[in-house]
């Protein structure tokens, strides 16, 4: 199973944001150049992390991103949902329906995926990353 590189650059930059201060806004080339990444391409993961309400856009000369939410209530799962979006990883074709028992299988490892992801906070992730 593989999640898209879009995926990879809003969990470290929404681990950046999480560290950060919560007042002053991170600019986007810094935020595009810790990752090696171009800061268009960044603008437009930053973008769905703003539609999905975890970050603000601030205008201006010190403008950048912030947290629009409490650092504690953002998972794994909000992100990777804000930027992959919230269908199934595995879909049976149309000729079993829902007598596919390999779509159960594949649903109740999802599930417990996602259970998992839902459970774990950026913010902890964040403090393991100072401790060490």
């Amino acid at each position: 199973m593989r999640f898209s590189k879009a995926t990879n650059y809003a969990l470290h930059t929404m681990l950046t944001l999480v560290s950060a201060s919560p007042v002053k806004p991170v600019g986007v080339q810094h935020l595009a150049e810790s990752q090696g990444v171009s800061p268009t391409y960044l603008s437009k993961i930053l973008t769905r992390l703003v539609k999905a309400g975890m970050i603000e856009s601030v205008s201006g000369v010190n403008g950048g991103y912030r947290l629009s939410r409490t650092k504690d209530d953002i998972t794994f799962l909000d992100i990777i949902h804000a930027i992959e979006g919230n269908a199934s990883l595995f879909e049976c074709d149309f000729v079993h329906g829902d007598a596919c028992l390999i779509q159960a299988v594949m649903k109740e490892a999802e599930e417990k995926m996602e259970s998992h992801l839902k459970n774990t906070k950026l913010v902890d992730v964040a403090q393991k990353q100072m401790q060490a």
